[in-house]
């Protein structure tokens, strides 16, 4: 199944990509205490470890969307944000994203859990070739809040540095391409950071930002989560 998004390409204008497959790469840090703590966070909430690392989980390109509105089945679920990598067949981007997952579900599947939620990602892309030297320094943060009237939370904060390198995700990925290239209409998460303080949670509204300094330039996007009706 195929997916168009319409992204607004920093510097050079929007661009539709129809996106054929979805990745999600998880425990990707580069440091193996950091991949322990994120391990030992989430069996906090009931999810089993990984059988290795990185794991690559394939996801329908279809859950990805560019919306501000997410619907889920019950408040079980919650956002992480990542780098997304994309790939339109022409060139290789660097964008933003949340690996949004149904943690009640990831306790008996993480690969189903992963399967069940959309997938926001920010309407802004990059161009990997303009990021590609610097992508160490570049930083992602996320926010929660419960309503509109509450100030944001400080949720999660790092730095690619803390990440495994991009292209050696890309190498390890089924949806590799030659070197440091996807295929054509691959949409790839890159794993997540650690919570910063009360542990993996959901929260309805959800505002991930990606900085880089070096070219004075930000993605920002945010979404709300709408809870459907759990009938047993």
């Amino acid at each position: 199944m195929t997916h168009s998004i319409t992204f607004e390409v920093a510097g050079r204008g929007p661009v539709s990509i129809e996106l054929r497959h979805g990745v999600v790469a998880g425990w990707t840090a580069r440091n193996a205490e950091a991949v322990a703590h994120h391990i030992a966070e989430l069996e906090e909430i009931g999810v089993p470890p990984p059988s290795s690392v990185p794991l690559y989980y394939h996801v329908s390109a279809a859950l990805f969307s560019a919306g501000t509105t997410i619907e889920t089945v019950g408040n079980t679920s919650s956002g992480e944000a990542e780098p997304l990598l994309i790939d339109d067949g022409e060139r290789l981007y660097l964008g933003l994203g949340s690996d949004h997952t149904d943690r009640k579900l990831e306790t008996h599947s993480v690969a189903l859990s992963k399967q069940l939620c959309a997938k926001p990602v920010a309407p802004t892309l990059w161009v990997f070739d303009e990021v590609e030297g610097h992508l160490d320094e570049i930083m992602i943060r996320s926010f929660v809040r419960e309503s509109e009237e509450e100030a944001w939370t400080a949720y999660q904060e790092g730095t690619l540095g803390s990440i495994r390198p991009l292209a050696e995700l890309i190498a390890g990925s089924p949806a590799a391409s030659g070197a440091k290239r996807l295929q054509d209409g691959t949409a790839m998460m890159c794993g997540t950071f650690a919570v910063l303080s009360g542990g993996v949670r959901p929260a309805r509204f959800f505002r991930m930002e990606m900085v880089d300094k070096q070219l004075g330039r930000t993605i920002e996007h945010g979404y709300e989560m709408k809870v459907l009706p759990l009938i047993a």
